[in-house]
């Protein structure tokens, strides 16, 4: 086993950072078979650190049968043979480091593929080692599972084993039971999992599910969706699960000392981090909030506040960040508008419009000037819009359940185009087929194409990148939202004497002239950014084109506050 560290040793370098995540069944194929692989990341690496990022997410890679395609994890200490070896991923480790990128891995610990040895022996009998490993629940007088709780993959979240004469827990797919976390062992047991692969050299890790850990160990019915928080926007009924106030199945209050453990272990090595996910609509910044206060639980936290909205307003973003630094002062929150769950945001925000380009350019300052980290993902720097997946490619058992009506999420993660070369765009070779197709109107954004023009959004992002590391303010700085307009998303950010005024116009396709009042105004310096974001600074006004935005320079410590 090779073990390498990275040349840093800054605890906080994962504090403003910026993560690039990798979906590796997509990101390029080195040997044909038309799945991506960690040799074919490790190709790639030199393109991601010359982005400017901190760090790459690696999405699972751990063996698995795939029913969830890696969230369905068999082994927890072993990479599946269609991703590579071990040795392979221990290359990939060495050469990040030796480009000054760090590496982080998706860790599933809320559940395990019902092909994993400890399930096998659980479900066994009631009387084995492993026996109290797994959540299990005898059923109703009638028959009936335990109670009403519902898997996020449709139907009731328990299911029937015959041999065991039980119910057991799935919070999502059949074949991904949930391991109870009331058991001291299964805690010890996933801890060992996260010193195995820090013993491996990553720097740190994304937590899957973090809120699902822990259940009500006395299976209390979940109650209805209060009708106040019924909205189609935050909780869509377009499925049961959102018609439950999910109180009992997740976001249990026991999850918090298991992430002290968590935290304590990480803290053992020179700067490891993470990242938890926390799945949930209704309650999401309250829990990032509670589980990143101090410096005893998790380093950072996203929800999905950001990852299924349409083309934000004002009143979409500032109240979540607020919200957020509110209820979390010591907290840090990580932001992300794509991943590889949801419908690509180039789609959600810009699809057919004239002025799609500039919306991209609008988000992607946007989210590089927010506190917080960022979480980037692959091909969102390209443009990359959902693929329309015809039925018969399917793969996703999300999608291929509820079509037509929901078409899962086979469409943001359709392969990386590198070239603009036919049919695959460089992501495998010429005759083979990819695990999901390559759409042809992504051959357009393809990197070789973007790397060379100064007006891509390729270039956009690095410059955004490049001037995020140059500013301290934006990448560690507080944050204080300004009334300038109520379409004008407008604050500022402040490191120590650095201030600057960030402003983006949010008026839906019309232009923005606002006038900056004292103190402000006389301290106005200059705009750095009129080429990137097109908006610029006359006198004490802010001209804002539609879908712009700019970045100002403030003098002096923030003396009016």
């Amino acid at each position: 086993m090779t073990k390498t560290q990275p040349q840093t040793l800054d605890r906080d370098w994962w504090r403003g950072a910026v993560i690039y995540q990798i979906y590796p069944r997509s990101f390029q194929d080195s040997n044909g078979d038309g799945i991506g692989d960690l040799a074919g990341i490790t190709r790639r690496l030199p393109y991601v650190a010359e982005l400017g990022v901190d760090a790459i997410w690696i999405s699972p890679f751990m063996r698995s049968p795939m029913a969830d395609f890696g969230y369905d994890v068999s082994d927890y200490r072993d990479v599946d043979t269609q991703f590579g070896t071990l040795a392979d991923f221990d290359d990939l480790v060495a050469r990040a480091h030796e480009l000054g990128l760090k590496v982080m891995i998706d860790l599933v610990l809320s559940h395990t593929s019902s092909r994993h040895p400890w399930f096998a022996e659980s479900r066994r009998d009631r009387h084995n080692a492993r026996a109290d490993w797994y959540v299990w629940a005898d059923a109703k007088a009638d028959g009936s599972p335990p109670n009403n709780w519902l898997s996020n993959f449709g139907g009731s979240a328990w299911e029937w084993d015959a041999g065991r004469g039980q119910y057991y827990l799935h919070n999502f797919l059949i074949e991904q039971p949930d391991l109870n976390f009331h058991n001291a062992e299964v805690v010890q047991a996933v801890l060992d999992v996260v010193r195995f692969w820090l013993d491996r050299g990553v720097d740190g890790f994304r937590l899957d599910t973090v809120n699902f850990y822990f259940h009500d160990a006395e299976l209390r019915d979940n109650p209805p969706l209060p009708p106040e928080l019924r909205n189609e926007r935050v909780a869509p009924r377009d499925r049961p699960y959102n018609w439950q106030e999910h109180r009992y199945d997740k976001n249990r209050p026991e999850n918090l000392e298991f992430l002290r453990r968590f935290r304590a272990l990480l803290d053992e090595y020179p700067a490891a981090t993470a990242v938890g996910e926390v799945g949930e609509l209704i309650h999401g910044t309250r829990l990032m909030a509670e589980y990143t206060s101090g410096d005893d639980r998790l380093h950072m936290s996203y929800a999905f506040d950001f990852l299924n909205t349409a083309l934000p307003t004002v009143d979409d973003i500032r109240p979540v960040i607020e919200q957020f630094e509110s209820a979390a002062p010591t907290g840090w929150a990580c932001w992300a508008f794509s991943n590889h769950d949801v419908v690509r945001h180039a789609t959600r925000w810009a699809k057919d419009r004239p002025d799609g380009a500039a919306i991209l350019r609008l988000a992607a300052a946007i989210l590089l000037t927010l506190r917080g980290s960022v979480c980037l993902y692959q091909g969102e720097e390209l443009g990359q819009t959902e693929a329309e997946i015809a039925f018969a490619d399917i793969v996703d058992p999300w999608g291929k359940r509820y079509w037509p009506a929901i078409k899962g999420r086979d469409g943001c993660r359709t392969p990386m185009v590198w070239s603009a070369v036919l049919p695959h765009g460089g992501f495998t070779a010429a005759g083979v087929r990819p695990w999901l197709p390559v759409p042809s109107k992504h051959l357009a954004l393809a990197v070789e194409r973007q790397v060379l023009r100064d007006d891509s959004l390729l270039t956009c992002y690095r410059t955004l990148i490049a001037l995020r590391r140059a500013l301290p303010a934006l990448t560690k700085g507080s944050i204080q939202f300004l009334d300038l307009h109520p379409q004008l998303l407008a604050f500022e950010r402040q490191l120590g004497e650095q201030r600057l005024l960030v402003a983006f116009n949010l008026a839906g396709g019309q232009p923005l002239e606002v006038e900056v009042v004292a103190p402000l105004a006389e301290r106005l310096l200059e705009d750095i950014t009129p080429r990137v974001l097109g908006g610029r600074c006359a006198g004490q006004r802010l001209l804002l084109p539609p879908h712009s935005g700019l970045i100002v320079r403030l003098a002096g410590a923030a003396d009016h506050r």
